[in-house]
Formats: C-alpha cells, sequence, structure tokens
C-alpha cells in the first residue's frame, strides 16, 4: 500500500500577516483549522513543520503531530523535505506540501489530489479553481495557472505555467490553488536544484520544477480556498467560515 504524509510549513514571521498561523478565526487558531481538513481527509499521516515553538505548543494542545525545523530554510517545501528525510525516513510515497494559510480547504480537495497522485500520471500535483472576476485575474496576489484547455471537476491536465499576470492570450487561466503533492523521487530531485531565474523573479517556486523539465498536472475543484495573506483577506476568511459554520 503506498503511504502517503501531509506536510504543512509554517512559521510565525510573515512579512505581510506576522504570526500568521495562529491568527484565530472562529475562535480557533488558522493553523489549526488546515490541520483538521487535512486529518478529516484521512488520506496520510499529518505533520506540522515549523521553526516556532508557539506553533507546536498550539498543535499540540489538540494532540497533533508537530514537528520543530531548522530556521533557515528558504522555501516551506525545503521545509517539507527535512520532515520526510530527518523524521518519516524517507519512506512515504506521496508527499503533500499543504500551505498552512488555507483554512477553509475541504477535506475532498486534499484527497482528490493524493487519489491522483496515487496512479502515477505526473511527479507533481497541484490544484486550481475558476477565477471569480476580472478583479483576481489582474490582482497580482493571486496566483493563476495557465492550461491548454478549458478545466471539468476532478479533470487533470498538464500545467503550462504559473503567473501572477496573465499575458498569453490563447491560454486558460485558473487560481491556482497552494497545495503540492510530490512523488518521493520528485520531492528529492526537486530540493536538490537551484532556485531558478522565473522562481525568483516571479516568487513562485512551482517554476523551478518547471525550468527543469519536471512533470506538473493540475486538477479543477470547485471550491476555492482561500489564501490568507493580508490583514483584508483574514476579514474576509472570518465571514466566509462564520457563515459556513
Amino acid at each position: 500500500m503506498n503511504k502517503t504524509a501531509i506536510i504543512i510549513p509554517s512559521r510565525l514571521n510573515a512579512i505581510r500577516l506576522p504570526n500568521k498561523p495562529l491568527k484565530l478565526i472562529n475562535n480557533k487558531e488558522m493553523i489549526l483549522h488546515v490541520y483538521e481538513a487535512a486529518m478529516k481527509a484521512n488520506a496520510g499521516e499529518v505533520y506540522v513543520a515549523t521553526p516556532d515553538k508557539k506553533i507546536i505548543d498550539t498543535v499540540k494542545k489538540i494532540g497533533g503531530n508537530a514537528i520543530l525545523t531548522a530556521e533557515n530554510h528558504q522555501t516551506g517545501t525545503d521545509r517539507v523535505f527535512e520532515v520526510f528525510k530527518k523524521n518519516l525516513n524517507a519512506i512515504p510515497n506521496i508527499i503533500v506540501n499543504l500551505q498552512g494559510d488555507m483554512p477553509n480547504i475541504s477535506p475532498e480537495t486534499i484527497n482528490n489530489l493524493v487519489d491522483y497522485m496515487n496512479k502515477g500520471h505526473c511527479e507533481i500535483g497541484t490544484l486550481a479553481s475558476k477565477l471569480s472576476s476580472n478583479e483576481e485575474l489582474d490582482d497580482e496576489n493571486v496566483v493563476k495557472v495557465l492550461v491548454k484547455e478549458k478545466l471539468k471537476t476532478s479533470m487533470y491536465v498538464k500545467a503550462l505555467d504559473f503567473v501572477r499576470l496573465k499575458n498569453i492570450q490563447e491560454l486558460q487561466a485558473y487560481h491556482h490553488i497552494g497545495i503540492y503533492a510530490f512523488t518521493n523521487k520528485a520531492l528529492s530531485r526537486y530540493v536538490g536544484l537551484k532556485r531558478s531565474k522565473l522562481e525568483i523573479e516571479r516568487k513562485l517556486e512551482q517554476l523551478r520544477a518547471m525550468e527543469n523539465g519536471m512533470s506538473i498536472h493540475v486538477g479543477y475543484v470547485d471550491s476555492s480556498p482561500l489564501s490568507v495573506d493580508t490583514e483584508k483577506d483574514l476579514e474576509e476568511i472570518k465571514k466566509i467560515m462564520k457563515t459556513n459554520e
């Protein structure tokens, strides 16, 4: 049987929203909303990877798995790899890098991706949803994934590019969701690669994989989990999640 690990990288010193993982939503820390969604997916063991003891303590107070990592990782994927190699002995076949700032991600979304990865069609899998407005299309904070054809629910296709501003009219743009699943070989290869030109320019780490010829497939989901990067995002997610209580 394939073994899957869902690893949530999390840290307190985000520039735009300091202490983000511990912000309260419905009287519960953001990181716990994400952790509990991952647990409900029942797709594999779940861990939070963090350099911050406050996050460790928050996760452990609900009996969760949290692992203290080095502070100086350049990316969340590097932090995920540390836990995969040092704490999990590089055993899992599929490793999910689940961003810790998506408190309304659905367990079904996580499950969908893991099921696809177990079919062995690509090295890296990720997800996308529709762009809800032209404002989102023009918003540099909203990462877009570009594909050739229109996506449908549970459909996976090759990702052609990841951008902040769409400039290729003949390609379809979708709202990229911050979750990545790697095969164990792909994760090990990825972290061994140098940071690429486009990765640095656009501040999108998935471009390192694309510029080195790694296959990334993107699947479509109906739900649109909101990535919380600013105080405005936080207020928006509080409204959404209060409505959905």
